[in-house]
């Protein structure tokens, strides 16, 4: 389609202004389109061509209107570090429209950069070409790893100065989500005491992403179950392929299980259960291994702010509440089993599995073992032969120790090894974002050659793959990775 033909239906637009501000983009000066995913476009039917035409580059930036979108910046509010923050909202990003697209699916189209908000305690609103490249290509590798997430829909660069820790290169990101409505989109109403705000927009969401609930007495509770189970899963799977968001507060949490609001992230290199990937994040608040426990803290607050849709009773609403956030961590468990069982290659399931892969980690971060390498090389495994992954340790009585316990696990499965290695390739990735993937590809962007963004773009849609175009992403980081930093303003 064409932009004139999409299909708007701003339903989130329709509810009380009280949930919202409308704001217009403030334009960026000159903006160019200098990448784009296909895959993310085919999800509203959006031609490509329609992309790089004037109309769009218009629409995004604010100097035109679309007939249908209803550009809008949503409130909420948040713990941050776990302190609460009474007002956020969207303080650079803006919420153009709402897209249905010809298989009924609805898609949020937001652009992030778009200029000043009423949230924008005294921010300019921009973004810079550094930050929105990382969330540009992380969404995507997320997307391609098979992890729920936001999506990106391209990049807009401008020659307009933008002002952070020094004169950065501003920058727009088109972005898209089912909802861009958070835990925070709760605890703003609650902790107001506008109590009779939380069910417009609980049932908002309740009828566009969870219909089977709609009209059930217990719609409330089931929700929030809901919200428990997808939390406990997205975490698991962030765990699997190492990845750290950095910046885990209740306003960066969506009520749909989505990864919202790549700041500071970064994927292990080696395998390092306290690493912290937020250089602002002094305490180690959202460290590697700290990330199910935060989730279910995060959780705790989501909770209370709907504790009014629970019960008229405060007591009996927090005996409800509290009976499933009791639910998360066995949620949370049963996911991670499946997900290392996965990696491990294991069809069946037998009581030891889980130690068999919590000591396979344990040895691995005693040895600084690269965690994504590791687990591909794994694949290759034959019970009864010398494994490549043996010489990643330095123990290697230690890897020997491990490697005849997995491979008595494999053969009372009967594992043939063939198949298990197509399996294992197909959940452990050849690649991630590694932090200096990302800056190489921002330092040519930011010196005006936008190819190697395309190139490693190309490369993460592939995850999973063996050709020569995603090996060449697949080795060991340079020393130099390790002198990178990244922070809240990344």
């Amino acid at each position: 389609m064409k932009l004139q033909s999409l299909q708007f239906d701003n339903r989130f637009a329709a509810l009380s202004d009280i949930y919202y501000s409308r704001v217009r983009p403030t334009p960026l000066q000159a903006p160019v389109l200098t990448s784009f995913s296909r895959s993310a476009a085919e999800l509203i039917d959006l031609d490509v061509d329609a992309l790089r035409s004037a109309e769009f580059v218009a629409f995004i930036n604010g100097d035109e209107d679309c007939a249908g979108a209803d550009p809008l910046a949503m409130l909420y509010a948040g713990h941050q570090f776990g302190h609460y923050v009474q007002q956020l909202g969207d303080g650079r990003a803006i919420l153009l429209a709402q897209v249905r697209n010809q298989r009924g699916e609805s898609w949020d189209l937001q652009v992030k950069g778009g200029g000043k908000t009423p949230y924008s305690r005294d921010g300019d609103g921009r973004a810079v070409l550094r930050s929105t490249i990382r969330e540009y290509l992380c969404s995507e590798a997320m997307h391609a790893l098979g992890i729920p997430t936001t999506r990106a829909l391209c990049v807009f660069s401008s020659p307009e100065d933008v002002y952070r820790e020094r004169i950065e290169t501003g920058a727009l990101l088109v972005r898209m989500a089912p909802s861009h409505v958070r835990f925070g989109s709760f605890e703003v109403f609650y902790y107001r005491q506008q109590y009779e705000q939380l069910a417009p927009l609980a049932d908002h969401v309740i009828d566009e992403h969870f219909p089977e609930l709609v009209g059930n007495d217990d719609r409330y509770l089931r929700w929030l179950e809901r919200v428990i189970d997808l939390t406990a899963s997205l975490i698991a799977q962030w765990q699997a392929v190492g990845f750290a968001h950095g910046v885990m507060n209740t306003d960066n949490m969506s009520v749909l299980g989505l990864t919202l609001d790549y700041g500071p992230f970064g994927f292990l290199d080696q395998y390092d259960p306290e690493f912290i990937c937020n250089h602002s994040d002094y305490q180690g608040r959202y460290a590697f291994a700290k990330q199910p426990s935060v989730a279910l803290w995060n959780l705790s607050c989501f909770a209370q702010s709907i504790l009014p849709l629970l019960s008229p009773e405060p007591e009996a609403a927090g005996e409800m509440a509290l009976a499933l956030l009791k639910t998360y961590q066995s949620r949370y468990d049963q996911y991670r089993d499946q997900q290392m069982a996965n990696k491990l290659g294991l069809r069946t399931s037998e009581t030891d599995d889980p130690e068999l892969g919590r000591r396979l980690l344990l040895l691995m971060a005693k040895d600084q073992v690269d965690y994504t390498i590791s687990f591909r090389s794994l694949s290759s495994f034959s019970p009864g032969s010398e494994s490549d992954l043996r010489d990643q340790f330095r123990d290697r009585d230690a890897f020997d120790d491990w490697a005849k316990v997995y491979g008595a696990r494999l053969q009372r499965e009967n594992s043939d090894d063939h198949e298990r290695r197509q399996a294992m390739d197909a959940v452990n990735p050849a690649i991630v974002l590694r932090n200096y993937l990302a800056q190489t590809a921002i330092a040519q962007a930011e010196a005006g050659d936008f190819s190697e963004v395309d190139h490693l773009m190309r490369a993460l849609s592939r995850p999973y793959d063996n050709d020569a175009d995603v090996l060449a992403y697949a080795g060991h980081p340079p020393d130099w990775a390790d002198q990178i930093s990244v922070s809240c303003s990344s």
